[in-house]
């Protein structure tokens, strides 16, 4: 039977390479609470063969269900209703009902609300997993970090309510925070949240730009605190799906024709806080962005590992002059630098999700379990803000790289095919249209770097390298190899001093470039690790290193030549506003 689990080896090779042993531990608590439930593992051994079995499940259902019905889902799309409610496409039905049946709409919900309390690793496997069949579905399956941050925040009595629903796909959430007027500046929301004579919660205003804002669960963004103008004055609530709340638009978009983006209007609807009154976005946002950043990298996987499959697919099958395409010059380095980037921003991409496991895992054992022992627990909270920075610059690495990765994958899957990819009788024009949205959505490329450049110039960056570093090799190649990503992080620490001594605002202009550098050292790294256990990742980590480095030393050289032509002479450059007409 087809498995989109059990067919990629890479996914296979990780899934083993990754100490799995360590997040288990604690993410069973030890495995002496079980909450109740008689599937739960009871050693560590049991917990990765269920993370295993899970994978597999999810794997035979793209491959056999999923797939197959994403090219309806394309054509489909969703429809809006005159009361304001939208139906979903029958087959997004029918993939969102198999897998509920499948009892995978609760993966990281507790074992109490009916989850599988797996891990964000796992989870972002098969995010991944997902998307390959149909990029647009895992923008419902994957929102499942909604239940997750009611978990975190809400109370018991509405955890009880809404938790178990979740898992038993019942309902389905949203993020919904972007207003017409407040897109990346989230500080600027206005919908209004107020309190009525007795005391309940309503929400008047509109929102936009929101992936499943048909949903029935929605947490909002909402402007708590009357007279305020930045971020302290908003709170996070929750609203069900009621007659006050309609979808007044759906937008008619380039790709993922599936996931329904939806204009809201509330109309005094009722709705219940979330946690404490002004956190909304210095606490509860964050929290859900850093987990929908995550899942925005699993995506990008999943539809660069479509693309790729198709290209090489059809490079080896096409003959022209006499031979395979894939075997023209051209055409081969094309279709290797495919297949290396995926596994590059698939290696950060679950780097960046075992130690989002690491941190929110220590941050559960703090919170309901706090060490008794005074230096036990001084040296937890000590990880714990050392896990905050470092998360601090991976999670938009890992959804900048993944994410631009995943365009220009898609777009090289096009090239390979010819004019065969330029039409609909091949889905390499879907992937290319599916993928484009995953640079702007949750956060542009732009505002990633800007987020991750801070972490990779304030210590963050060379703190993670110096661990790689105590790696030892006994593989000559390796070492050779490891030597290269020394040089190159001797050359990051001289344009991190440079950006450093210029200032934010040059930090910014060159951001992408120390950016960049920054991921190739950390990529290099997780590439030698797996090429000590793997013969064929020593391939892929000499190409991976040698072509990075070269990259390295030219934009290390651009940074310390002081340039600021982009801004200095920008309206010289850029000329006149042009007319649009």
């Amino acid at each position: 039977m087809a498995n989109f689990y059990t067919d990629n080896d890479d996914i296979k090779f990780l899934f083993d390479h990754l100490d799995l042993a360590e997040l288990a531990r604690v993410q069973e608590d030890g495995f002496g609470n079980a909450d109740g439930a008689d599937y739960a593992p009871k050693n560590e051994a049991d917990a990765i063969d269920n993370y295993r079995r899970v994978l597999t499940i999810i794997g035979q259902i793209a491959a056999e269900q999923i797939a197959p019905r994403s090219e309806h889902v394309d054509i489909e799309g969703n429809t809006l209703n005159d009361d304001g409610t939208v139906t979903l496409g029958k087959h997004v039905r029918e993939n969102l009902n198999v897998l509920a049946q499948a009892d995978m709409m609760g993966f990281t919900l507790p074992r109490k609300y009916q989850g599988l309390n797996c891990p964000a690793t796992i989870y972002t496997m098969a995010t991944e997993i997902v998307s390959r069949a149909d990029t647009s579905l895992m923008n419902l399956f994957g929102l499942q970090g909604i239940a997750e941050t009611i978990n975190a925040f809400a109370t018991e009595e509405v955890k009880a309510k809404y938790l178990p629903r979740f898992a038993r796909g019942e309902v389905s959430g949203a993020m919904v925070l972007t207003e017409p007027d407040a897109g990346s500046d989230l500080q600027a929301v206005q919908l209004r949240g107020w309190q009525d004579e007795d005391g309940n919660w309503r929400l008047t205003g509109v929102k936009r730009f929101i992936t499943n804002g048909c949903g029935d669960i929605l947490l909002v963004l909402a402007r708590t605190e009357p007279g305020t103008t930045d971020g302290r004055g908003l709170s996070m609530l929750l609203a069900e799906r009621c007659p006050r709340i309609r979808v007044r638009h759906l937008e008619e978009k380039l790709g993922i024709h599936g996931s329904p983006t939806c204009e809201l209007v509330f109309d005094d609807a009722p709705a219940i806080l979330i946690g404490e009154r002004q956190l909304g976005l210095i606490r509860y946002v964050f929290s859900l962005m850093n987990g929908a950043r995550l899942g925005i990298a699993g995506q990008s996987l999943g539809v660069a590992e479509a693309a790729y499959r198709l290209a090489r697919s059809y490079a080896h099958s096409r003959k022209q002059f006499g031979v395979s395409i894939e075997r023209l010059p051209a055409v081969a380095d094309l279709v290797t630098e495919m297949k290396i980037h995926i596994e590059a921003a698939r290696a950060l991409t679950y780097e960046t999700a075992r130690i989002c496991d690491l941190e929110n895992n220590n941050l559960r054992v703090m919170e309901f379990n706090p060490p008794k022992d005074p230096a036990e627990a001084k040296k937890r909270k000590e990880m714990s803000r050392s896990l905050k920075r470092l998360n601090g610059m991976l999670t938009p690495m890992s959804k900048y790289y993944a994410s631009e990765m995943c365009v220009k994958v898609a777009s090289d899957g096009i090239q390979v095919l010819g004019g065969s990819g330029y039409i609909k009788d091949y889905p390499a024009e879907r992937f290319l249209r599916d993928a484009r949205i995953t640079t702007i959505y949750e956060g542009t490329s732009q505002l990633q770097v800007v987020a991750a450049v801070r972490g990779v110039c304030s210590g963050a960056f060379e703190r993670k390298v110096d661990e790689y570093e105590l790696a030892e090799y006994a593989d000559a190649e390796l070492i050779a190899l490891k030597a290269k990503l020394g040089e190159a992080k001797a050359l990051m620490q001289k344009g991190i001093a440079v950006a450093k001594e210029k200032g934010a605002e040059y930090m910014d202009l060159y951001g992408r470039k120390l950016v960049d550098s920054a991921i190739a050292v950390l990529v290099g790294h997780l590439f030698l690790g797996q090429a000590a256990k793997n013969a064929r990742k020593k391939a892929v980590a000499k190409r991976f290193i040698d072509t990075r480095l070269s990259d390295i030393r030219r934009d290390i050289e651009l940074i310390c030549s002081g340039d600021t032509t982009a801004m200095s002479q920008y309206d010289v450059i850029a000329g006149p506003v042009p007319s649009t007409r």
